[in-house]
């Protein structure tokens, strides 16, 4: 019977350090791998495990097409690992169709430790860790966009919940600018850029307190938290 290896990844280049050697021992078990990226999944592997042999093993970039490739390797019997971009496979990521199908399968499902930028961030923000929604990227659209952070942060202030979305890192200044417009002066805002990396770095602090001393974070990744609860 198959097992379906969750395997989480780096979420930068200098965090290896983060990820538990039980990791590798997973990989060496795996046959087969559904990831993102191919090319930088087999570099992430070859960092932990500098022996590992990549033409012995199938990959597969997670496309349109994978539920079927996916469902006849389980049936096979082969063991296989689903690993995201960056941070855990499943969360904010494509994998979980494939997770969804081994459940259907009913094949064994083996979640591993490692970093995820969520919950990282939530951690090292001193928001409301009790409840807390993840809303994913928000609007590209400028009015969509100062609409869509207007709603999260009154969902905030009437459930006391934290909100947390990303942005793709070219368009981070453009989101800050965009909080700092649309959202209450004493709202409480995150960011947590280069979360693992030897550029880490996090800091809570009032809307208007980001407006007096604007970071720039053009193209680093990053993620936001917004809290507007008592």
């Amino acid at each position: 019977m198959a097992t379906v290896y969750l395997i989480p990844s780096v979420l930068s280049d200098e965090g290896l350090d983060v990820i538990p050697p039980y990791i590798t021992d997973a990989v060496k078990k795996c046959q087969v791998f559904f990831v993102e990226n191919k090319r930088t999944t087999r570099r992430y592997f070859k960092n932990l495990w500098k022996e590992m042999e990549i033409d012995a093993y199938e990959w597969h970039e997670i496309s349109d097409n994978s539920p079927d490739i996916f469902r006849q390797k389980i049936k096979e019997g082969k063991n296989t690992g689903i690993i995201s971009e960056a941070g855990c496979p499943g969360v904010a990521d494509p994998g979980q169709v494939l997770i969804a199908m081994a459940h259907e399968m009913n094949v064994k499902i083996k979640p591993l430790v490692g970093p995820s930028s969520i919950l990282l961030a939530l951690m090292a923000s001193g928001m409301n860790g009790q409840q807390f929604r993840f809303a994913g990227y928000v609007p590209i659209d400028g009015q969509q966009r100062s609409k869509a952070l207007k709603e999260l942060e009154t969902e905030s202030a009437k459930k006391n919940c934290t909100q947390i979305f990303i942005e793709t890192p070219y368009r981070n200044n453009q989101l800050i600018e965009a909080l700092l417009k649309t959202c209450n002066a004493e709202t409480k805002l995150c960011i947590a850029v280069d979360i693992t990396g030897k550029n880490e770095w996090i800091k809570t602090q009032r809307i208007s307190a980001w407006e007096k001393n604007k970071p720039d974070i053009h193209k680093r990744p990053a993620i936001f938290l917004l809290y507007a609860g008592q």
